[in-house]
This record gives structure tokens, C-alpha cells and sequence, in this order.
């Protein structure tokens, strides 16, 4: 939401930095999230000044040129200029040396000292296209004033500044969606008092067009208020009201419309101004319509109706999608000549499912989804018929039309001080929690030494309990003057249930399965000797079972290894020897104290990676293909930041150690043979166990979908020379850091070692692909990405790039 400091001055005296009402209102809840300078030409015409033609020669080397010399104000400056109306005598807009020029299509350009065909040009004489005046560029500006040369062009052409606030508005806040709401917050910020516009001035001048209205349900439409204007004429708005709505980011239409847009962001009321000639039988209706009427709205769209939306209507038909959207046929038009003015409080739960059913949204369901005002439509529409006389005159003819059969009450709520204390951890007096209180417009009554009653007017539609209260007293009070203390505790009003881990389980079986992988459950109890002669597990470790079956049942595994590897060899055994399998099964471990479980994702891949085929040649399995799995499992689970370290330790041939930090999530690698052989496989087998605990604790859910980017990828290679040392782990963690947002991911598609580079180094070939989800990457963006990922190679990994 943005909101015009000017505007805000207009409600409330404020002498404050547009910094620092940003920091008062940050700490009251309304957070800023950035400030704008709205100019109403770009770059404020900076640079440029009034100048007055001294001299005007033709220009010795080109005939369409003239060499010109010009009083700035500052001295007299030479300057070339190509306009075939430039004449001496003349008072011109002339751009200094070093100003910025913006002009109305095309980048931006500085003004520099320049030799054209051989003659100094200091400066430029310029035509209304080129300082973002308009778009005409058939000859230089010829001004018409007495203003002393050197007179700044902004002040000539009257340029509009203005800071804006960009406030990042949290749903509860609605009453804020506003200048005036926000005015309102600095009142009691500032203790300084809100000036309202006056509409004493209202007043009917006929009664020549009525327009009756009914209203069939009362709680979609709490209130619903109206007036007509007749003899307007519609055409633009004036200068400052234009400047206000593009300070907003917001396009000016037609006085009408644009008065309309003023009133909703100043007072938070959504208006609509419908053509008064088409409306048929002079009379309003506030109805639903069956299911499937169609309807176009103002976008020239065909529309189903729902049959659930709220719809204003007249004898005959819809006019409009209530608090969403107008209708194509009854808006107003640079013909109109009549129009009648809503003003209306409609139920949010209404508006919200008239606009996501039809997927609309609009400044006015913005507001009317949150909550509106039910005391704000009869001022907002006196305010609004005030300024239409003003801007395109007209005569009120009609009375103020008011259905409001139930008027809202405002809320009593009681509050007791010591609640206060108590959730605020401070006691303040009582005094200044009154002093807060009034500044808020909420009215305490009935003060006793154990409490009062609040009164909140029904605006605040988020102020309905003695704790929102209590909010309302920190907010304004300051978080910042509550110290902390020693001993700290939170209360929950819900519940914060932990992850699922049945359901992350569920779901990581599904991936693997998805992958070729099936799931094995194996017995706990596993032979003593594993143990003896794997060479990583400890004796002393063990868990042995009192009542033991058999010698072969009489330890509770420590791994899920073996247990495993006894799948293998028996399905081998049997002729298949292409195997993926996987298990989420419990280790065991005797403690000094004690026992100590653990649970345990096991994977292991054995064999040819596909079968034989005419297509492809088979392949075995590779250690890459069971470390990509590990990787995806991390990556399903949205673990990120975790390490590798290479390892040769039993019972691996080799295998990389996945850490987080400094814990051990497991270890992916090749079985040595001597293990394999001790269950009998006498084959190569990949081998993973990861700590399914750990992974659990650490998981932050299931991986989402996002939206695909409607914007293209884009690839860049490098070839890296670096020592053996140098792991690809290291590359990769350099890149995502240099490459930030937009490196999506990053590929090694060729290594070398040889002699040609030297024993101790080897290269990498990588790909990078850059993607940015907003906008289309270009050759500036991309280039000097790469430029960082480079220099960043270069100093923390000592790479040599190969051109």
C-alpha cells in the first residue's frame, strides 16, 4: 500500500523526515518497507535551467546544425544545436552540462561536453520529448516568460515532488488502508490532532433525478448510500489530482473515475460511479443473480456468475459485481452526462467470494474483503459530490439515499489493569494508558481501581477483545520501552504440532519406489559375528538378548548393513542380480548407562543400473547414481547447507560422510568386498545408511511444487583449472554463494587430468544455468553474474580459467 506524504499533511501537521514517520510507524506495526521520490516529470528536471538565445550562426560543417550561444545564468555557454526553429532572442529549456535527461521513450542520457563536426557543445537546447514533457519533437521549447535566465526549469513548469510510503499492510489492519487511517495512527504517535475535509458546504440543489434503491439482504449489505449529479461534464483531471494518483502508482482516467480513486485512498471507502442514463427504471436493487447469468465486466470480459455473488442491479439487469467490479455497460464515458454515486458497506465474506470465484481483485475488494467503515459512506459521498462540482461541475439532484436499517454498534469491551501489565510485562500508568486510549479514538468509560470499559468505534474491526486492547496500548507505547527480562516465557494461544515423521517416511518411500527401488523389512536380530569382523562396529556396543533363539539371532543390530546385504545375496542367488532396494529400520547401541536406538534409512544398489537392451548397452550401477539419491532424499526433505568429506574408512572402499553443522547425517559409498563377503555377496554393492532421526529433526517438509518461470534459462560454461585437492563440493558451495538468486543450478559435463595441465591439477568443464523468475535475463545481468562467480573461483578456490 502506498501512501503520499503531502497527502498525510493535508490530515495531520507533521514537521518529520519522511525517514522518520517511516520509523514511527514501522514501530507501531505499520512497517515501511521502502520510500520512494515521486517526481511528476522524471528526474525533477534537475540540471535544466531557463536560458536565453544570445547568438545563432549556421554551422560551418552541416546545414541542419546551428552553432548558438547561450546565458545560463551562470555564464554564457557555446552549444550545437540541430532544431530548425532555434532563433537568437529566444528564451529556451536548456539542459546543462552533467544533467540527466529522461526522456519519453528511451534510456536515460548525461548531458556532456562534446565537440559536433568540429564545434563545442556545452549543453542542449531541447525539444518537450526530451525532458519528459509530452511527445512532440518537431522543434526546441520557446518559452513565453520574464523569469531571469538560470531560473531552475522545475520551478517554470511548477514540478510536483513527493515521498512515498511503501507499507507492507498486515490483513488484520484495515482500518489503515488509508491516509486518513494512517493519519490516524500518527495522531496518537504525535499527539497531534487530525483535520478532516469539511463537507459543510454540501447542499441538493434539485430534485430532478431520483434513483430509488432496495436492498434484499440486509447482511450482505449492511449499508447502502447514494445521491445523483446531473449536467457534469466528463474530461481529465486537474494537474494535482493526477500527480496524487500517479504518486500511487495509479493511472488518472477522467475526472469522475478519478475522484473516485481520490476518496478511496484518502478515506479507505470505496465509491462507484455508474452512468445514471443507463441505469433503466430509475432504480437500484442489491441482489444475488441465478447461477450462469453472464455479465460483462469494464475489462470487455464475458462472465458466469456464480449465483453466490453479490451484484448491484436495475429493473432489469447486473450493473455490477458489488465491491469487485463495474460492468462494461453502465460505467461512465466521456459522453455521460448524469451519474449516480454508491457509497456502500458490504459484508466481506460476500465480496471475498465474488472476487476468487471470478479470480478479481481490485483496490475497492481490497478493502471490502478486510472491513470497511459502516460510519465512513454518507461523509465519503459528500466529500466525492463536493469535489465532482468543483472538477466537472454538475448539480447535486437528488437527497442523500441511506438504507442502513441496522446500524452497527461499536464495541464495549472491559479491560482490567492488571491484564494489562500482565501481557505487556510493564506497568504503565494509568494516566498515560487513558492518554494512549484517546489519542486512538477508543473512549475509556466506567473507570474503577480494577479496570474500565473500552468503547472502540466499529472501524477497527480488529479491536473486538480486552487483549486486542491491550495490543493497541503496546503498539502506540512502544515495543522498544519494554526491556526485557532475565526470565522469559511465551504464552500460545494454538497449538504447534511437530512434523509427521510417518508422513515424511510415506512420502520418501513413494520417491524411492518411483525410482526402481523396493522396500525391504529385515529381522533386528542379527549374528555376533557381523560385529567381530565387519571392522566398524564395536563389540562392546552390542545389545545381546537373554532368552536367545538361536546363535545366530543373538545381538540386536548396529547397522542396517547386514541385515540387508542377507536380502541381496538371497535374491542373487536366485539369478537377480540388478537390485535397488531400501529400509527404514531401527539400530541398537549398549550405552554405559543404559541403551541407546536409533532409527535408520539403509539403500544399497547392486548390478546393472538398466537391463540389456538393442537400444543401449548395460551398465553396472556407479557410485554417482546412489549418491544422487542421497541427494535427492536432502533435497526433498529441504535440508540445504550441508557438507561432504571424503572418506576410506571401514566398511567403504571409498564413500563421502554427509554432515550438517557438526553432525553426522550418514555415509554414501562402495562396499570393500571383505564386507560383502561376509553376507555372502560376492558382487560390487553401493551401500547408504543416513541417520533417519537426524534427517527427521532437521527436515523442513516435504519439498513444494512452484510455478514453472514464464521467463527462458540460460546456460554459460566455464573450464576451471584446480588442484586434485579441490572437491567439486567446494566449486559448487563458491557458485551458489556468488551466484545468488538467479544461478538455478550448476553441472560438471567434462573432467580432465593429464599432463598437459600438470600432475597435481585436474579441470572441470561446468555449466551454469541462470534463470530469474521475474524478468527476463539480459547480456549486462548475465555477464556480470559470471564475472562474480569467476572472481570468486579465482580467489577462494585458486581456479585458472581456460579461455
Amino acid at each position: 500500500m502506498k501512501i503520499s506524504i503531502n497527502r498525510l499533511k493535508d490530515f495531520i501537521a507533521i514537521d518529520q523526515t519522511p525517514e522518520e514517520i517511516a520509523a514511527l510507524l514501522t514501530g507501531s506495526g505499520l512497517e515501511v518497507e521502502g520510500i520512494s521520490l515521486f517526481e511528476s516529470i522524471p528526474g525533477g528536471l534537475e540540471g535544466v535551467v531557463i536560458g536565453e538565445v544570445l547568438s545563432c550562426e549556421r554551422h560551418p560543417n552541416a546545414d541542419k546544425l546551428s552553432v548558438t550561444t547561450v546565458d545560463i545564468g551562470t555564464g554564457i555557454v557555446p552549444i550545437v544545436c540541430g532544431a530548425s526553429n532555434v532563433a537568437k532572442g529566444q528564451k529556451v529549456v536548456v539542459a546543462t552540462e552533467g544533467a540527466t535527461l529522461y526522456p519519453v521513450s528511451g534510456e536515460p542520457f548525461v548531458i556532456k561536453k562534446a565537440k559536433i563536426r568540429g564545434e563545442v557543445s556545452q549543453g542542449m537546447i531541447c525539444a518537450e520529448d526530451e525532458i519528459g514533457l509530452g511527445e512532440s519533437h518537431e522543434g526546441i521549447l520557446v518559452l513565453d516568460t520574464q523569469l531571469p535566465n538560470g531560473t531552475p526549469a522545475s520551478k517554470y513548469f511548477d514540478v510536483a515532488r513527493d515521498h512515498v510510503l511503501e507499507i507492507g499492510l498486515t490483513p488484520n489492519r484495515a482500518d489503515a488502508a488509508s491516509h486518513l487511517g494512517v493519519a490516524r495512527d500518527l495522531k496518537a504517535l504525535l499527539n497531534s490532532p487530525i483535520c478532516l475535509p469539511s463537507v459543510d458546504g454540501f447542499k441538493v440543489d434539485n430534485q430532478n433525478l431520483s434513483i430509488s434503491v432496495e436492498v434484499e439482504d440486509p447482511k450482505d449489505c449492511p449499508r447502502y448510500a447514494g445521491l445523483t449529479v446531473s449536467n457534469i461534464k466528463v474530461g481529465p483531471s486537474p494537474e494535482w489530482l493526477q500527480n496524487y494518483l500517479k504518486a500511487l502508482d495509479l493511472e488518472p482516467i477522467n475526472n469522475i473515475v478519478d475522484i473516485t480513486n481520490f476518496i478511496l485512498h484518502d478515506l479507505g471507502q470505496p465509491l462507484h460511479a455508474f452512468d445514471a442514463d443507463k441505469i433503466k427504471g430509475n432504480k437500484i436493487i442489491v441482489k444475488t443473480l441465478p447461477k450462469d447469468t453472464v455479465f460483462f465486466t469494464l475489462d470487455d470480459k464475458e462472465r458466469k456468475l456464480s449465483g453466490a455473488e453479490l451484484m448491484i442491479c436495475d429493473a432489469s439487469e447486473g450493473l455490477c459485481i458489488a465491491g469487485v467490479f463495474g460492468g462494461k455497460g453502465s460505467g461512465v464515458s466521456s459522453s455521460t452526462q448524469s451519474i449516480f454515486l454508491e457509497s456502500a458497506c458490504f459484508s466481506p465474506d460476500i465480496i471475498r467470494k465474488g472476487g476468487q470465484f471470478h479470480g478479481l481483485k481490485t483496490d475497492a475488494s481490497f478493502r471490502f474483503e478486510r472491513g470497511t467503515d459502516p460510519n465512513m459512506p454518507v461523509y465519503a459521498l459528500k466529500r466525492a459530490a463536493m469535489l465532482i462540482q468543483e472538477l466537472a461541475g454538475g448539480e447535486i439532484s437528488s437527497e442523500i439515499i441511506d438504507v442502513y436499517p441496522n446500524p452497527v454498534e461499536d464495541f464495549k469491551i472491559p479491560v482490567a489493569f492488571k491484564n494489562i501489565d500482565r501481557l505487556i510485562g510493564k506497568q504503565i500508568a494509568k494516566e498515560e494508558i487513558k492518554a494512549i486510549l484517546h489519542g486512538l479514538e477508543i473512549e475509556v468509560s466506567a473507570e474503577t481501581e480494577i479496570g474500565f470499559l473500552a468503547t472502540v468505534k466499529p472501524y477497527r474491526v480488529d479491536v473486538t477483545r480486552e487483549a486486542d486492547v491491550i495490543e493497541e496500548i503496546l503498539r502506540i507505547y512502544g515495543f522498544e520501552n519494554v526491556a526485557l527480562s532475565e526470565n522469559l516465557k511465551s504464552d500460545f494461544l494454538a497449538e504447534h504440532p511437530g512434523k509427521d515423521l510417518n508422513k515424511l517416511q510415506y512420502r520418501l518411500s513413494e520417491a524411492l519406489a518411483a525410482l526402481g527401488f523396493y522396500e525391504i523389512i529385515t529381522n533386528s536380530l542379527t549374528k555376533p559375528a557381523y560385529v567381530e569382523k565387519s571392522g566398524f562396529l564395536e563389540t562392546s556396543e552390542n545389545v545381546n538378548i537373554l532368552n536367545q533363539l538361536s546363535e545366530d539371532l543373538s545381538v540386536m543390530r548396529q547397522s542396517l548393513l547386514f541385515s540387508g546385504l542377507e536380502v541381496l545375496a538371497h535374491n542373487i542367488n536366485r539369478r537377480q542380480k540388478d537390485l535397488k532396494v531400501f529400509e527404514f529400520g531401527t539400530v541398537y547401541f549398549k550405552e554405559q548407562v543404559g541403551y541407546r536406538e536409533e532409527k535408520r534409512l539403509g539403500l544399497f544398489m547392486t548390478g546393472d543400473k538398466a537391463s540389456e537392451s538393442w537400444l543401449a548397452p548395460s551398465r553396472a550401477v556407479g557410485f554417482s547414481d546412489l549418491h544422487a539419491v542421497a541427494e535427492l532424499i536432502l533435497e526433498k526433505l529441504n535440508i540445504e547447507g550441508y557438507g561432504m568429506e571424503i572418506l576410506h574408512d571401514a566398511p567403504f572402499e571409498y564413500a563421502l560422510k554427509l554432515t550438517l553443522g557438526e553432525k553426522e547425517l550418514g555415509k554414501v559409498g562402495m562396499l570393500r568386498q571383505e564386507a560383502c563377503k561376509l553376507a555372502g555377496v560376492k558382487q560390487e554393492v553401493l551401500f547408504a545408511e543416513l541417520n533417519w532421526d537426524l534427517l527427521g529433526k532437521k527436515a523442513k517438509g516435504l519439498k513444494k511444487f512452484q510455478e514453472i518461470s514464464k521467463f527462458p534459462e540460460v546456460r554459460r560454461d566455464l573450464s576451471l583449472v584446480i588442484d586434485k585437492n579441490v572437491t567439486f563440493d567446494n566449486i559448487k558451495k563458491i557458485a551458489l554463494k556468488a551466484g545468488g538468486k538467479l544461478l538455478q543450478r550448476i553441472n560438471v559435463f567434462d573432467l580432465y587430468q593429464g599432463d598437459k595441465i600438470g600432475a597435481d591439477k585436474k579441470a572441470y568443464a561446468l555449466s551454469f544455468y541462470l534463470q530469474d523468475s521475474e524478468n527476463t535475463l539480459i547480456d549486462k545481468v548475465i555477464d556480470k553474474t559470471m564475472d562474480r562467480l569467476i572472481q570468486n573461483f579465482e580467489t577462494e578456490a585458486g581456479a585458472f580459467i581456460r579461455k
